[in-house]
């Protein structure tokens, strides 16, 4: 049993979001608001849930909207108490006071992994979560309480959160894990393939969002820096390639199937429009007269 309880949750936020420009020109991706809360806010409660206290934010210099988001907003708790608003008050109240939030600047070589990289004296020697700021999955129980448990259960070096592959596009969108099954939801990775492309693997297990890290991963990642001084060859530094190190090395790593799921990836233009229907209508306020415009459309 693993009794260290695991407190923090890094959330790499620092990409320019060039997919969405002009709309993320002068405002961060992670900050679109799917209805009335934006993309990051969903990724954080998502944390909270599974127990985090600790979130860390790892931005740039374009990206303190997310900061101001998660800070106390004096002027406009003022405004509204005074006008009364008090369910719009604890709601802005509560954002803030869900964890504590702390800020890295991103710096290095582009990549996921330097982001993780760039988290490391922060997190310090503990077990810990990273989510992407742009993706989250709803689930029952959410994602990263399935993969605190996963990691209660197996333990291992790595903990991959997965869905299956449900069209040939994911084999070029996402990294696919292949290996060993131990259970219905939980497999031990032999391999991790960066998106390989159609037909290059029978895996269905696809690595999108949440995986839980033990320290083990930050010298995997200084290794895939120096690997890559070495090669002089500029490119993107990837989780991946230190999930593949640690593999090498012969350290266990495990994907488990998220189950009872849906993910939503807001970095990919159609699916973020997706979501946001969806979440219009299963909003309280609106869904009824938003489910009559959208039968009414004409296309």
């Amino acid at each position: 049993m693993i009794k260290q309880k695991i407190r923090k949750a890094v959330i790499p936020a620092a990409g320019f979001g060039t997919r969405f420009l002009p709309a993320t020109k002068a405002q961060p991706k992670e900050m679109l608001p799917i209805v009335d809360k934006p993309i990051i806010q969903y990724v954080v409660e998502d944390a909270v849930s599974a127990g985090i206290e600790d979130i860390i934010i790892v931005t740039g210099w374009h990206k303190r909207n997310i900061e101001d988001h998660f800070d106390y907003p004096y002027e406009l708790e003022k405004r509204l108490q005074n006008s009364g608003k008090q369910t719009e008050l604890d709601e802005i109240r509560r954002i803030a006071e869900m964890a504590n939030f702390y800020y890295v600047r991103q710096k290095g070589p582009p990549g996921t992994a330097t982001a993780i990289w760039n988290a490391k004296n922060l997190v310090g020697d503990e077990p810990f979560i990273v989510l992407w700021g742009d993706d989250f999955i709803e689930a029952t129980p959410t994602r990263c309480q399935q993969l605190i448990a996963a990691y209660e259960k197996v333990g291992g070096s790595a903990i991959l959160g997965s869905i299956p592959v449900s069209k040939p596009e994911d084999y070029t969108r996402y990294a696919i894990a292949d290996g060993k099954k131990i259970d219905d939801q939980i497999l031990e990775v032999s391999e991790l393939i960066e998106k390989p492309g159609v037909g290059k693997t029978k895996s269905k297990h696809a690595i999108v969002s949440g995986y839980l890290y033990t320290p083990e991963i930050f010298p995997a990642i200084e290794q895939v820096m120096k690997r890559a001084e070495k090669s002089n060859t500029p490119r993107e530094l990837l989780y991946a390639d230190a999930v593949n190190i640690m593999l090498e090395e012969g350290k266990k790593i495990y994907a488990a199937e998220i189950q009872n799921s849906k993910y939503h990836d807001c970095g990919n233009k159609l699916e973020y429009l997706k979501t946001v229907v969806e979440f219009g209508l299963k909003h309280e306020d609106m869904r009824e007269d938003f489910a009559k415009y959208i039968k009414g459309l004409k296309i």
